[in-house]
């Protein structure tokens, strides 16, 4: 487990790294640049939570995390890891922080989407405390494939 990184509020200039991040990641979700910067406008409607985790030596971002905050209830949007980063424990510190920043928010449950075929990231949601919550067939195209739907309660 990386448990030098160090998770903070993602700012304006972590953007150019968090969209290199996830363009090379082709299971993410690949946001236009307006998108991200919108989830860092405190004004905008609905509120999101997003996080980066970086080196503390270097201060490179190795990856980050949006919430999408509606009701008592928040999406986690993304949770992305640069590749070599990857099972070290980075994406559990960056969920760990953005589930105590919505617990605060007073949001009770998080859910999310996932494609069906991404085995590695439904083993880290279930191990997590995940439950699967549904399907929705024929969600994502380019593949054509079902969505899973999970959910996290927040006692």
């Amino acid at each position: 487990m990386n448990s030098e990184a160090r998770i903070r509020r993602m700012a304006p200039a972590d953007l150019d790294r968090v969209i290199l991040i996830e363009r090379s990641l082709k299971e993410a979700p690949h946001w236009p640049l307006a998108a991200y910067q919108t989830a860092l406008d405190g004004n905008s409607m609905p509120r999101r939570v997003s996080l980066v985790a970086e080196d503390p030596e270097t201060g490179i971002v190795t990856g980050f995390a949006v919430a999408c905050l509606v009701g008592p209830q928040a999406e986690l949007e993304t949770i992305a890891v640069v590749a070599e980063d990857q099972r070290r424990g980075v994406s559990r510190l960056l969920f760990a922080a953005i589930a105590v920043e919505l617990k605060q928010s007073q949001v009770r449950e998080i859910t999310l989407e996932v494609r069906a075929s991404n085995h590695p990231a439904l083993a880290l949601y279930r191990s997590l405390g995940f439950q699967e919550a549904g399907r929705r067939t024929r969600y994502y195209i380019d593949p054509i494939e079902d969505a899973v739907l999970l959910s996290y309660g927040l006692a």
